[in-house]
């Protein structure tokens, strides 16, 4: 399918595009790729019905626990997800067709400091035309990304900002002598 800018934002505006949203537990899912992978395969199908009938899609995994992290698929003609379209049209001509990939975007405060991970998953010849591998390699990126959640360690702030409490308090400390000299000059 390929499809041109005008009508790729105006779908993205207009909402015309299959939504789905599954909610599962970490727990649910662990660290297991046989429980993970019923839930790939069912995205990879919605994209591949997606793109028979010449649709847009957007299908997430919301997990659900301590460290909770949205995982969806995408279709677009770049890497940027459905609620920045309007910056598609900086990096596309209006009239010329594009075609669509399949974008893997992961959300959660604990993936990086953005809080969102998007990578290109697979073209859409490579996900009709070998739905099982794609179908892993969405598993291994689930995987990979709960991985990362797990393990990832916010930055502290409170160094962050008392570093930089002192820098501006020694700055005014400064200013402040710099007046006070410029005044005694000043006087005699």
């Amino acid at each position: 399918m390929e499809i041109n800018l005008k009508a790729l934002n105006e779908k993205i505006e207009n909402q015309d595009y299959i939504q789905d949203l599954e909610t599962v537990k970490y727990a649910d899912i662990s660290k297991s790729k046989s429980k993970i992978k019923p839930y790939a395969e069912k995205m990879i199908k919605e994209v591949v019905a997606a793109f028979k009938h010449n649709s847009l899609i957007q299908t997430q995994l919301a997990v659900t626990g301590q460290r909770p992290v949205t995982f969806s698929l995408e279709t677009n003609i770049i890497n940027l997800p459905y609620s920045n379209y309007k910056r598609i049209a900086n990096f596309f001509d209006e009239g010329q067709e594009y075609p669509l990939n399949v974008y893997f975007e992961t959300r959660s405060e604990y993936v990086n400091v953005s809080g969102f991970r998007i990578d290109q998953l697979a073209t859409e010849e490579e996900t009709e035309q070998d739905t099982a591998k794609v179908v892993d390699q969405l598993v291994e990126a689930i995987i990979e990304k709960l991985t990362t959640v797990r393990e990832y360690k916010k930055p502290e702030k409170k160094e962050t900002e008392k570093k930089t409490t002192a820098k501006k308090t020694t700055k005014k400390t400064t200013n402040k002598k710099k007046t006070t000299s410029k005044k005694k000059t000043s006087k005699k």
